[in-house]
This record gives structure tokens, sequence and C-alpha cells, in this order.
């Protein structure tokens, strides 16, 4: 398939599952009856010991379809490649700059193409692309300005998930003054558009294919948009109604040249240009002041938390549980993708928050689901997905409950199971607008994954 094939076959007129165990509204529900039809669910039926004539079975525990809130799609080709030696954040950057040096169009497509279909095979039905390689190298744009945002919408279809292109402004190398930052790199020239005016109009050109893609905003951080240039990106995304993201306080560093050439944190910052609120999200949110918190809290503004990116890269623990009392959503994401899992992701939150306290059960299991769930799509512009109820999107996945980490506890608690014991691996299916994409643990339209990722990865690393 070419970057600029069209989006998959629509989906079938009807089709019946019967979930083993379904989790609904928080309680974990034996024998469900799913209904679908036009790629949404028509019922829900609890109570079926057996599945009826027709029905697909779903053998396991079938949730909502996983959100990946936040993720780089390149960066899957960094995995391994990265654990030699020692190192910060800043020097691991350098080894993600020379992956994006050699990515094309047509690399990029068969890279995405294979990660999103490892996502599949994660139980993951939909991915926010925080997207910023644009440009060929040097910075010159391509004959598609948007090729490369097309490739990963491409991509995503042709791996049988939603996707939510969050098209990212990036300026600047760094803070330099309070109306203007250091001039892009020679690895950075690919990622900027030279103005928030110039980005706004390549990204008011791109062209989702199908009704499995939309398009958001991102603000790469405020140490990439000048403060001056942070109001054109958060009205863009107003205008539109879509998804607007932002890297917030990853790094101590970043807070700190904030301060010394705003007298304001990044949060601070963010709000005073009016780009807080409960349609953005803050990606990461590691390093905040109390302040920061109740800004963040009392604003709607949605955080995702990266929690095996977060510890891989020595970046810190957020202050997840905090966010959630102040009034933040959380939802999750695989961002470097050192593992795409989100029930890992999901785990992690409260194991980490467990670590910094010293104290155990700040989620409950429902609780981490719904943030991998329902709070992640709507993050990304899916709230229509996100639950087992009539109305909404037909994408769920299924946990086995049967292997070698899921077996023994009883079906009551398959919650627990799936948060504190399943893998990616243990992902037996995922339906995305009512059709199987994922059987049995086989990808339907990308056989073998693992051929695929090598493939891809490697041709990258030869150019």
């Amino acid at each position: 398939m070419t970057p600029d094939a069209p989006a998959p076959d629509a989906p079938p007129p009807e089709a019946v599952y019967w979930a083993e165990y379904a989790w609904i509204g928080g309680t974990v529900e034996p024998g469900t009856v799913i209904g679908t039809a036009g790629g949404r669910i028509t019922a829900v039926r609890t109570g079926e010991p057996a599945p009826p004539p027709g029905a697909e079975p779903l053998r396991g525990l079938t949730v909502p379809g996983l959100a990946n809130a936040h993720s780089h799609a390149f960066h899957r080709a960094l995995r391994g490649t990265v654990q030699i030696g020692s190192g910060t954040f800043w020097t691991w950057r350098q080894v993600m700059y020379s992956v994006a040096d050699r990515l094309t169009p047509d690399s990029y497509f068969a890279l995405a193409r294979a990660v999103y279909a490892e996502m599949a095979l994660a139980g993951i039905t939909a991915v926010g692309e925080f997207h910023y390689l644009h440009h060929a190298p040097g910075g010159t744009p391509y004959e598609d300005p948007n090729a490369m945002g097309h490739a990963l919408m491409a991509a995503a279809a042709e791996a049988g998930i939603r996707i939510t292109l969050l098209d990212t402004c990036y300026l600047a190398s760094g803070l330099l003054s309070a109306r203007r930052g250091g001039a892009l790199d020679r690895h950075q020239l690919r990622f900027g558009d030279g103005s928030a005016a110039a980005w706004a109009e390549r990204a008011a050109a791109l062209r989702p294919p199908g009704d499995r893609a939309r398009v958001g905003a991102a603000i790469h951080s405020a140490r990439a948009v000048p403060a001056a240039e942070l109001a054109a990106v958060a009205d863009w995304a107003r205008e539109r109604d879509a998804p607007l993201h932002v890297h917030l306080s990853e790094q101590p560093a970043e807070n700190d040249a904030c301060l010394a050439v705003h007298g304001r944190t990044p949060t601070r910052l963010l709000a005073d240009h009016g780009v807080l609120g409960p349609r953005t999200t803050a990606v990461h949110a590691t390093h905040l002041t109390d302040a920061d918190i109740v800004l963040l809290g009392d604003s709607g503004t949605r955080v995702c938390m990266c929690p095996t990116t977060e510890r891989d890269l020595a970046d810190g623990i957020g202050p997840a549980a905090a966010l959630m009392r102040a009034g933040s959503p959380l939802c999750l994401g695989s961002d470097s993708h050192a593992v795409i899992d989100l029930l890992e992701e999901a785990r992690a939150m409260e194991l980490d928050e467990r670590l910094r306290t010293r104290a155990r059960g700040h989620w409950t299991a429902s609780q981490l689901l719904r943030a991998a769930t329902e709070f992640g799509q709507a993050a990304i512009g899916w709230p229509e997905a996100g639950r087992l109820e009539a109305g909404r999107l037909a994408d769920f996945a299924t946990v086995a409950l049967d292997t070698v980490r899921t077996a023994g506890p009883p079906p009551r608690l398959g919650a627990e199971t799936a948060v504190f014991a399943a893998t990616a691996a243990d992902v037996r299916h995922t339906v995305v607008g009512g059709r199987h994409v994922v059987r049995d643990g086989v990808h339907r339209s990308v056989p073998d994954v693992p051929a695929a990722l090598a493939e891809a990865i490697q041709q990258g690393a030869a150019r």
C-alpha cells in the first residue's frame, strides 16, 4: 500500500460477539453479547452463559479498546540500541536524531505500519501520534508538504487502528528571549515551519483518509515554541474543536530555562497564553510545582503519563496522584516505545507511585483501566469510544485469563488480573469498528509483525 492509498474496507454491516467476561461500568460481567453494526455497538446484553448462534466467541476479559495517547512512531527503531552505556535524556536525544535523519515518506510508512500493527496486537485501537518529522533533511518541504503525516495516517489505516495525527509546531531549539528562540540545529530543520502561521497553513491542508483518522495539534514544548507563537497554535485547535497536546516539564532544564527567560514555569506560561483547558493534554508533567498542579487541575487539562519511557530516560516520577486529586483526568502513552504495552503503563503508574510514597493503592484497577481506555480515547479526540455500551464505537480488546501470567485468580478479579499481571502478550483479540483486526493473537493484515518491524528498521538503518 502506498502512503496515499484509500482507507480500509468499510466495517461489516452487522457482527455479534460473545464475551466470556466483559468489563462494563467497572464490573466484570460474565457472558456478555455485544451487537455491532456500522462500526458501532448496537446492543450489550449480559447473563448469556454460551455464545448465541452466529456470535464470535471472545474467550477472556473483554475491555474497551486501549488508547495510546502519546506516540512517536519512529522512536520504535531505537529499542535496544539506546541501552548501551550511560547518559541522560539529552544524550539519548542525539541517537534519536540520527534515526529521524534517515526517514523518508516511504520508509516511515513501512516502519509506522509495523509499529501500529504491534499496537493492535497489544489491544490498542487508537493512537495519538505526536508528529513533528514534517520535511526532508535540511528542512525542504516535500512536493506534498504533508507527505510524512499522510504516510502515518495511511500506515494506521493498513494496520487497522484509528489515529489522531497531532501535527506538531516546532520552531526553536531552545529559549533565548521572551519573544524568540534559538535557531533550529541541522537535525531539527526537518521539524520546523518557520512560524506558527506557516505551521497552521500546512496543518490545515492535512486530509485524513476515511473515518478512522482525525487531525489535532501539538505544541512540542515551551522550549520549542516561542511564547509569542503559543496562542496561534491554541487558536487553531480551538477553532476546529481539535485536541491539543504539549510536552510539559519533562526535564528540569526546561523549567530552569523558562524561569530564566520568562520568570515563570512552563505551566504558568501556557496558562497565560490560553493553552490549558479540557481539550488540552499535557504530556509527562514530571517536574511540577504545587501551583502548577493547581493550574492544570483547575483548568481541567488532561495529563498523559508515559511511565515506561519516563523511567527508561531517567526523567523521574511525575505527580500523577496529585494531578488526579487536583482535577486532571489521566491517560497513558508509550511515547518512545521502549515497550508497547498499555497494561504495563497502567500498572507502572500505580507501582511508581508506590515507590515514591512507600504506600499502596493509589488507584483501583478500574481507575487504571479507565485511564487506558475512556480517558485516553477522549484525550486524542475519540470521545465516542472507551466504553462497552450501545452507541459507542465498536472498539474492544480481549485479554486472556488462562496464560501463565493470568491463570488462577477468580474471573470476578479480571480487571485486577489484567492490570497487575497481564502483558500485551496476553491480548487475544482486537476489534476496531466491529471488525476483527487481531484474532487469536494474529494480526489479520500484517501476519508477521516481527518480520515487518525488523525489515523496516533494518532498511532505515541502511540509508
